[in-house]
C-alpha cells in the first residue's frame, strides 16, 4: 500500500476512512479540528459520501455517532478536550448502551494550553466511563488504531476512546497504508433492550460493564500497542504512555536504554506487565504527556516513595512533556532552550488587520465610558482577544456559551448594564439555552452576537445557524424590534454606538448583530474566484 506523510488527526482520520467508517460527527476546536476537515477533502471519503458535516456542539456529535452505530455502522466522533465536557453526559451514558457498529470516541488533549482555557487529561474520562482507551505514540499507530479500534469497539460491543495531544495531532509523519475495508451494511441491534436506559435496564448494564473490566484488562495485556522492553539496569524501570513513549526514545536515540521500559497505549492498565515491571525494578518513573493518570493508580502497587513523575515533582504538574525533562529526571544534561535563537521573540496574538470585531469593540467601549469597566461578559473564540490591548474590551471568558449566563447571572444581581459578547457560531454551539433562560425571565441585558459568518479561531468552519440568527432569536421569543444588526466599520461608528445606547436603555432582552464577513475567510474566497478566471 501507498505511503503518506499524515499529521497524527489526519493519520486518524485516514485510518478511519480505509476502516470502513461511514461517518464523522465532530465540533471544531484545536487541536482535533483536522480530524474532521481531513475527512471533508478527502476523494475516497467524499466518492463514498461518508458523514463528514459540523455538528451544532459536542454533545450533538457524540450523540449522533451512538445513533449511527445504532444502525450498524461505524462512526467516529471527534473534539477537544474541553468539547469531552459539553459531552460527558452522552459520553458517559454511551459505555451504558455499548456499540452496535464500532464507535470511536477521537479526542485531542492540549497540554501547555496553546489554544485552550484548561489543562486536562481525557484518560479520565475514559477511566471515569469505565471504556477503554487508546493512546497512539506515532502517527502509525493513530492510522492503525483506527482499525484496530473499530474492530475492538464491536467485539466489546463498547466506544473506544481514541486519546491524542497537540504534539502528535500537529505534527507529521509517514504512515503506511493498509487495505481498504468495506463499510458495514446496516444492522439494528440483536438486543432490542440495548440502548434503552430506563433505570431497571440500567442497573443491569451497570453490573455488565463492571464485569467487563478483567476482559478489557486482558486486552490490554495482548495488545499489540503494549509492550515491555527489557533493560540491564534494573535500579529503575520507565512506564512509558503515548507519545511519551516517543520521547523517551528520542533521550537514546545514540545510545539503548538501560532501563526497563513498559510502553502503554492502551487502557486500562495490563496488570501482568506492570505487576512484572514493579518486581524486576527498585523505583519506577513514569513519563506521561498530560496529568498524572497513570501515577494515581500505581500508587495501590507499590510504596508511594518507589514512584517517581508528576505527583512526587519529578515532573511539573502543568505543561508538555520532552524529552528534556526526561533527560533532567534521569539525571542527564537538561539542554532546554539552548539552541534557540537569540532574535526569537514571543508575540502575543492579536486580531487581524480589518477584522469586523475591532469595529465592534471600539463602539462597545464608548459607549461604556460613563458606566466604568466590568460590564462586559465574553466567550471562547477570535474576540476573546478582545480582553488585551488596545481593546481592553472584555472582562470574562469562561466557558463556551458562559457569556450569556454570566452576564444573566450579573444582570440578576443588579448589575447594569450588562453586555454578553458571543460569536455565531459559539452562539449555535452553546448560546440558545442561556438566551432562552433570558427571554424567559425578561432580563434586562444586551447580547452582541458577533456574525462573521463562519467560526474564525478554529479556521472557518461552516456551523448551524448560519444565516438564520435573526430567526432564531425571534423564535426564541425576542421581540423583533429589539433585534438590531448593524454593520461593524469605521463609517458607521456613529450609527452603531446610538443603536448600542438605545439597546442598553431598553429594559429587557436586546439583540445587537454585528454582522461583517472574517477577513480571513474572504481573503480565501476572492483567492479561489481569481483561480478560477
Amino acid at each position: 500500500m501507498e505511503k503518506l506523510l499524515l499529521l497524527g488527526d489526519e493519520a486518524l482520520a485516514q485510518g478511519a476512512i480505509d476502516a470502513g467508517m461511514s461517518g464523522v460527527f465532530a465540533y471544531p476546536g484545536t487541536p482535533s479540528t483536522e480530524i474532521t476537515e481531513y475527512v471533508q477533502h478527502n476523494e475516497d471519503a467524499i466518492k463514498r459520501d461518508i458523514h463528514r458535516t459540523w455538528a451544532s456542539n459536542e454533545k450533538t456529535a457524540v450523540e449522533a455517532a451512538v445513533g449511527m452505530s445504532y444502525a450498524g455502522k461505524r462512526a467516529m466522533c471527534c473534539m477537544k478536550h474541553v468539547g469531552l465536557n459539553v459531552a460527558a453526559d452522552a459520553f458517559m451514558n454511551s459505555a451504558f448502551v455499548g456499540a452496535n457498529g464500532g464507535h470511536l470516541v477521537a479526542v485531542a488533549d492540549d497540554p501547555s494550553m496553546h489554544s485552550s482555557q484548561n489543562e486536562q487529561d481525557s484518560r479520565f474520562y475514559a477511566k471515569f466511563a469505565l471504556l477503554p482507551c487508546l493512546e497512539p505514540s506515532s502517527q502509525q499507530e493513530a492510522y492503525d488504531m483506527a482499525f484496530y479500534g473499530f474492530k475492538f469497539s464491536e467485539e466489546t460491543k463498547l466506544p473506544v476512546m481514541v486519546r491524542l495531544t497537540t504534539r502528535l495531532s500537529h505534527s507529521r509523519a509517514g504512515v503506511e497504508r493498509r487495505e481498504i475495508l468495506p463499510e458495514n451494511e446496516l444492522k439494528l441491534p440483536e438486543d432490542p433492550d440495548q440502548f434503552m436506559l430506563l433505570p431497571a435496564y440500567s442497573r443491569v448494564k451497570y453490573k455488565k460493564l463492571i464485569a467487563q473490566q478483567e476482559d478489557l484488562i486482558k486486552a490490554s495485556e495482548e495488545s499489540p500497542f503494549n509492550s515491555y522492553e527489557e533493560g540491564t539496569d534494573k535500579s529503575l524501570g520507565i512506564i512509558a504512555c503515548g507519545l511519551a513513549y516517543n520521547y523517551v526514545k528520542e533521550v537514546f536515540t545514540d545510545s539503548e536504554c538501560p532501563y526497563p521500559i513498559l510502553k502503554i497505549c492502551q487502557y486500562p492498565l495490563p496488570k501482568k506487565q506492570i505487576h512484572e515491571i514493579m518486581a524486576e525494578c527498585d523505583k519506577i518513573l513514569v513519563v506521561e504527556e498530560g496529568q498524572p493518570v497513570v501515577e494515581e493508580m500505581l500508587k495501590g502497587y507499590m510504596p508511594n516513595d518507589k514512584i517517581k513523575g508528576r505527583l512526587d515533582g519529578t515532573f511539573t504538574r502543568d505543561g508538555e512533556m520532552n524529552p528534556n525533562k526526561i533527560m533532567a529526571a534521569l539525571g542527564m544534561e537538561d539542554t532546554t532552550g539552548k539552541d534557540t535563537p537569540k532574535n526569537v521573540a514571543g508575540r502575543p496574538p492579536a486580531l487581524c488587520d480589518g477584522c469586523p470585531h475591532i469595529d465592534s469593540f471600539q463602539a462597545l467601549n464608548e459607549v461604556l465610558k460613563p458606566y466604568g469597566s466590568g460590564h462586559v461578559f465574553s466567550d471562547i473564540g477570535c474576540y476573546t482577544l478582545g480582553y488585551l490591548p488596545p481593546y481592553n474590551a472584555i472582562n470574562t471568558v469562561l466557558d463556551m456559551g458562559a457569556s450569556i449566563t454570566m452576564a444573566k447571572g450579573a444582570a440578576d444581581a443588579g448589575l447594569f448594564p450588562a453586555i454578553a459578547v458571543i460569536g455565531d457560531g459559539t452562539f449555535g454551539h452553546s448560546g440558545m439555552t442561556g438566551l432562552a433562560d433570558c427571554v424567559y425571565e425578561n432580563t434586562n441585558i444586551v447580547i452582541m452576537i458577533l456574525d462573521n459568518a463562519t467560526t474564525g479561531m478554529t479556521g472557518g468552519q461552516n456551523y448551524c445557524l448560519e444565516n438564520k440568527l435573526e430567526n432564531v432569536c425571534i423564535g426564541l421569543g425576542v421581540d423583533p424590534d429589539h433585534i438590531r444588526v448593524i454593520t461593524p466599520l469605521r463609517q458607521h461608528h456613529e450609527e452603531n454606538t446610538r443603536i448600542l445606547n438605545e439597546e442598553i436603555a431598553y429594559e429587557g432582552v436586546s439583540i445587537i448583530i454585528p454582522r461583517r464577513e472574517c477577513v480571513q475567510t474572504l481573503k480565501k474566497k476572492i483567492k479561489i474566484r481569481n483561480a478560477v478566471k
